[in-house]
């Protein structure tokens, strides 16, 4: 999963990736409104952190001119805690969910890991897949209820595939969602870790769609905790 933040605060930018990242995610930042316009339209992302008071290009012009360019990508805005009208503002320019400064860097992961779970189809933290399960908040996977040893790789591929159970991935998709900007990017390389993944799941739940990509389906006879798109 790709997360994008926009944020001038270095510091505070610098301890939001770093738990992102800690938790799986590939992370990109941004540290003005016009970086982080540029990069939002031009880059696939599974969520963006955009903060509202921005230089260059504030946050709500920014998620305006993304909703308006048809970028649909989760967005949770920060605000300060004495502005209001940011939180109505940032909500009618298209924002998915707040938080307010100062703010517990857990409460953003949780929030974050929701925006990502309902773009996606799920509502449980707890995503399953025939032996295999990804619990999200943990950012662990195991199957049959033994913990799988996984490379950070490994674990961006699952995690994406599970949160995409049951649709079409093209390799393309994977790259861009599963490294970042400045990664030099080889589809050949999805092809390598898919087979280690196989090899560590144990079960015929990855299959290969000739010319289009992979496709996580469960095992006959088993379902997925799959559920409608919670609000």
């Amino acid at each position: 999963m790709r997360i994008l933040i926009v944020e001038d605060d270095k510091d505070l930018n610098r301890q939001l990736a770093d738990a992102l990242v800690e938790q799986g995610y590939v992370v990109d930042r941004a540290y003005d409104g016009e970086e982080g316009h540029f990069l939002g339209d031009t880059e696939p992302y599974d969520a963006v952190i955009l903060d509202i008071g921005l230089p260059e290009m504030d946050g709500v012009t920014v998620l305006e001119n993304w909703r308006a360019a048809q970028r649909t990508m989760p967005v949770l805005i920060l605000t300060a805690r004495d502005r209001w009208s940011d939180k109505v503002a940032g909500i009618d320019a298209g924002a998915d969910d707040y938080v307010t400064k100062p703010f517990h860097v857990e409460e953003v992961l949780a929030r974050i890991r929701a925006l990502i779970r309902r773009a996606s189809g799920h509502a449980s933290s707890e995503l399953v897949c025939g032996p295999v399960r990804l619990d999200t908040k943990a950012s662990k996977a195991s199957v049959d209820g033994v913990t799988l040893k996984l490379t950070s790789h490994e674990f961006r591929l699952l995690s994406y595939l599970m949160h995409h159970m049951d649709e079409v991935v093209s390799r393309t998709e994977l790259v861009e969602h599963m490294y970042d900007q400045d990664f030099d990017r080889d589809s050949n390389t999805i092809e390598v870790f898919v087979g280690r993944l196989r090899k560590k799941i144990g079960v015929e739940l990855i299959e290969t769609v000739r010319g289009l990509g992979y496709r996580m389906v469960p095992p006959a006879g088993a379902g997925t905790e799959k559920t409608g798109k919670a609000g």
